[in-house]
């Protein structure tokens, strides 16, 4: 009926019937061509045809009802329309700009281009000849209008390398060679951007490394050692600089030397959580290119985290294995010179509560020396004197555990086998060798750890002390057996005695 009655040109009666029958764009289509947007009003929001919301809008912007209009075209998915609307009559440029962001319509780009020039909105005018592929008309106005940042930042990774360099050329011409460097790098031309850091100097060396890295050339390489040598102006660069250099190079083993000398330098210094904190990041980051840690890194490693976890111990009243953490360091005292007395001082007492009494008295008598013994605090300087005294030269022998590779007994706190001469992993929990009835690894960073310590530990202190996460004592697992890891620690003691032997 409704078809009959639009051949009969009786269009209100046809929409009419054809909305009883459903046919709802139909309906709403003779609505529109009677401009009786009331009755088609309601009808809109069953329509899916964009063509028919863009015939709606078309015949709402005609009636000067634009806010409908704009509703409709965007319905329609005439986005253009949208935004013009939105700029002529709206007064919402606001909307414009999302919908021109999000389409990225060349035709909507031009038309905020036009309103923006004439609101003398530049920044926003650049952002959309950029959107319309207008790059020089873009560029210009940055110029002129001392806006670079704006042109720069809103071509993103999106420009050539023709345009980066134009930036660049720009910032150099105002003396800005940090930000010059920034876009040769993005252009490719790293020789050039390494000539501006380094001429910016020590503020950029962080970006003259990356630069390097990325462009991994011999040449550029010699240039910037030599700057971090201290050639340029004779005064040596912090090592951190060539320890990131090596790290950007993927020279790992340089890096790890590095590392190790960086550390030794802050251990000296007083400064153990960032030499350690030094020693395991390296660490880690030769583990992860499968690469030998040498055994330098990994003693002075140790020997770190040896002294970190004596206040642990000591804390959860384990004083027989913090004694013997103590006595591993003090053996070493002269790699901490910043705090010989104190560590000594300590070593003195924690044996004494372990029982040690014998060691406790060698560290005594050593307090004793001119050099140290003015530099005792005063509370433990009479309980010193009184061990040197009276001493106790006895004491029981060290307990034992078997070697996880041979099961030949020796020391705890032992970490080379005099049976199997293997190097043994060491708990880092406890600073003890590790038992292979008693074996896990802490879930963050892998290291091995006696599953009863470590539990004890992260229960009572909650972070792991090697790599300081915080760990959820649940995700803490038993291994039955640790072989494969074994195996893979001997190949790797194995690897340098190869190499030293070429």
């Amino acid at each position: 009926c409704g078809a009959i009655l639009e051949g009969m040109k009786q269009y209100a009666d046809a929409a009419t019937m054809y909305e009883k029958a459903g046919s709802h764009e139909r309906a709403a289509q003779l609505h529109i061509k009677l401009k009786d947007f009331n009755k088609a009003a309601p009808l809109m929001a069953k329509v899916t045809t964009p063509k028919l919301h863009v015939e709606y809008a078309k015949a709402k912007e005609k009636a000067g009802q634009y806010r409908e209009a704009a509703d409709a075209y965007e319905r329609g998915k005439d986005m253009d329309s949208v935004v013009k609307l939105c700029l002529e009559h709206l007064q919402t440029p606001q909307r414009a700009f999302s919908l021109a962001r999000e389409t990225r319509s060349t035709s909507a780009a031009e038309t905020i281009v036009e309103y923006c020039k004439k609101n003398r909105d530049f920044r926003s005018a650049i952002e959309f000849l950029l959107v319309a592929k207008d790059t020089q008309q873009a560029i210009e106005l940055a110029q002129a209008h001392d806006m670079m940042d704006a042109y720069a930042l809103f071509l993103g990774k999106e420009g050539t390398p023709g345009d980066y360099v134009g930036i660049a050329k720009f910032y150099e011409s105002k003396n800005a060679y940090e930000q010059a460097a920034d876009f040769y790098e993005k252009a490719g031309q790293f020789h050039k951007a390494l000539k501006l850091y380094l001429q910016v100097g020590e503020k950029a060396l962080d970006k003259a490394i990356d630069v390097v890295g990325a462009a991994r050339n011999e040449n550029m390489t010699n240039i910037l050692v030599d700057y971090l040598m201290g050639d340029h102006d004779s005064v040596a660069k912090d090592p951190n600089y060539l320890f990131r250099l090596h790290m950007a190079l993927g020279n790992f083993k340089h890096a790890a030397r590095t590392a190790v000398i960086i550390a030794r330098q802050e251990q000296e210094n007083g400064n153990y959580k960032v030499a350690h904190k030094m020693l395991f990041d390296t660490y880690k980051d030769l583990e992860s290119q499968n690469i030998s840690v040498p055994r330098e890194l990994e003693e002075s490693l140790l020997l770190l985290h040896s002294y970190v976890l004596v206040k642990v111990l000591v804390k959860q009243g384990d004083h027989d294995n913090g004694a013997r953490m103590l006595v591993r360091v003090a053996n070493s005292i002269s790699k901490f010179p910043a705090h010989i007395v104190p560590i000594l001082t300590s070593t003195v007492i924690e044996c004494q509560r372990a029982g040690l009494k014998k060691t406790s008295f060698e560290y005594a008598s050593m307090l004793m020396r001119p050099e140290y013994r003015p530099s005792i605090a005063e509370a433990y300087k009479k309980k010193i004197e009184s061990i040197v005294r009276k001493p106790t030269k006895t004491e029981e022998e060290d307990p034992v555990s078997p070697c996880p590779y041979c099961a030949a007994q020796c020391p705890t706190q032992q970490l080379d086998c005099p049976q199997c001469r293997n190097r043994l992993p060491y708990c880092i929990a406890t600073g003890l060798k590790m038992i292979i009835t008693d074996w896990t690894f802490c879930p963050s960073c892998r290291f091995p750890a006696l599953h009863s310590k470590f539990t004890a530990l992260i229960e009572a202190e909650k972070s792991c002390p090697m790599c300081d996460n915080e760990i959820v004592p649940s995700s803490i697992t038993k291994v039955s057996n640790p072989d494969e890891y074994l195996k893979k620690l001997a190949n790797q003691q194995e690897e340098p005695e190869e190499e030293s032997k070429k």
